[in-house]
């Protein structure tokens, strides 16, 4: 059976483990840092709405969201949206959450070159990771290489928006824990917290693209098997 071969078994589970294990590690550093007071006893929400200020930003509008770690920025409706556990928190966890969703504000408002790349990909990315895993499948069972080839194709457009993700992530990361530091909104010490927090975060990122490369390199060795 193809979704459980050899190649499943080597390279797609191991990236499944480790995504286990980098969710896993985002819970735990965020809800020990939740615990953590900052010691200027600002909300998300208000360290968020510095950021944006002090980047001179002034049509995005920041909200409350349900959920836990449902955090993200829209960029279609200009909106910063917070989980309750960060919107309104005055915790490290929280402000390291909603500055890094600040960071994507800024990125937007710059132009950030992977991040315009990463939203045209959006559309084909969505088609090809959900379908494209499926028709290189059924290709491979009815022995069609036209539709093995586009399934192929369409989730390889799907492993190049996970990749692009990345710098983006990291980017919006890099930006927000500078941003903290020298707005003075977090010390030395409660930085590195936040740090945390956000590493942990990036990691979850990291293990989804390694996930889509080695699910993509598994289609690609069975279809060359199958000739």
């Amino acid at each position: 059976m193809f979704m459980f071969d050899q190649y499943y078994i080597i390279l797609v589970l191991p990236t499944l483990l480790l995504s286990l294990i980098a969710q896993g590690m985002v819970k735990s550093t965020f809800s020990k840092y939740s615990k953590v007071i900052s010691s200027r006893n600002i909300s998300g929400k208000d360290a968020a709405f510095q950021l944006l200020q002090a980047s001179n930003i002034n049509n995005v509008a920041i909200e409350a969201v349900q959920g836990t770690l449902t955090d993200h920025y829209d960029p279609g409706a200009r909106k910063l949206r917070l989980s309750q556990p960060v919107h309104s928190a005055a915790s490290i966890a929280a402000i390291g959450v909603a500055a890094h969703e600040a960071g994507h504000a800024i990125q937007h408002a710059r132009g950030y070159g992977p991040l315009v790349l990463r939203s045209t990909l959006v559309p084909t990315a969505n088609i090809g990771s959900r379908f494209g895993p499926i028709m290189a499948i059924v290709g491979l069972f009815m022995e069609s290489p036209l539709l093995l080839n586009l399934g192929i194709i369409l989730f390889g457009a799907a492993v190049v928006f996970y990749l692009i993700t990345l710098p983006v992530e990291f980017n919006a990361s890099s930006r927000a824990l500078a941003m903290l530091s020298q707005g003075n909104i977090l010390t030395p010490q409660e930085l590195e917290g936040a740090k945390k927090v956000l590493t942990a975060a990036a990691m979850t990122y990291v293990a989804s693209a390694l996930t889509a490369v080695m699910s993509l390199l598994r289609l690609i060795l069975l279809s060359r098997r199958r000739r």
